[in-house]
């Protein structure tokens, strides 16, 4: 059996960076690693085939999401439609992170129906089951963690992290992230994956300035 860790390793140095004149960043790398000769795997969510058509192979990394806990902003948030889709009975992504007041769609492409509901804190709604082609959506009014499924493939599920600001981000196919614009002070930065939850490492922010901390998630081998 596999059981996912989590690490977080830690480099202290600063450099210059083109930041706006208040704020800075924070920036690094997150690693998916392996321990005990045991192989990481190349997708961690694989959906069933349906039909002849075969399901997309979603790296682990789009699962990770990286944040700065608990900040407070005080600005107006930015609000872009998001889209999470229902293909090969998989949501598409898996995870995704958006801003309170985001409206995410559901498209339904399957060519059978699809059902999205929830009953997390966060967000307590059932778009009910809709046929091949349509799209439903729902705006997310509160910050929180967010699991959605479906009533029809009791298989399907995946996650949406709603925050009160926008400092977050899912890091690159090769793993590099940043959180730029920041205002200065001390922090907690936070990797996020479902299957741990949240691992914490302090960073403090500096004008003009980008830290960097480097995350790290192996994969033990429980045997």
């Amino acid at each position: 059996m596999l059981r996912l860790g989590f690490a977080i390793v830690l480099t202290t140095t600063m450099f210059g960076a083109p930041q706006p004149p208040d704020t800075g960043a924070v920036a690094g790398k997150v690693k998916l690693t392996q321990v005990k000769g045991t192989p990481l795997p190349s997708t961690a969510y694989q959906g069933r085939t349906v039909g002849d058509r075969q399901t997309s192979a979603l790296p682990d990394l789009t699962s990770v999401v990286v944040y700065i806990k608990d900040a407070a902003f005080h600005g107006t948030l930015a609000t872009k439609s998001a889209e999470l889709k229902q293909q090969h009975e998989t949501f598409v992504p898996h995870v995704l992170a958006v801003t309170r007041g985001t409206t995410v769609s559901f498209p339904n492409a399957d060519p059978f129906f699809h059902n999205v509901f929830s009953l997390s804190s966060a967000a307590a709604f059932n778009l009910g089951r809709y046929p091949p082609g349509q799209s439903r959506p729902w705006t997310f009014a509160k910050p929180g963690v967010v699991k959605v499924y479906c009533q029809i493939h009791s298989h399907m599920s995946a996650t949406i992290l709603v925050f009160d600001h926008p400092y977050f981000t899912v890091p690159g196919a090769d793993g590099t992230y940043q959180l730029a614009g920041v205002p200065p002070g001390d922090y907690t930065l936070v990797g996020w994956h479902e299957r741990v939850g949240e691992r914490t490492a302090p960073v403090k922010i500096e004008r003009g300035r980008t830290a960097t901390i480097d995350l790290s998630l192996p994969i033990e081998d429980s045997k």
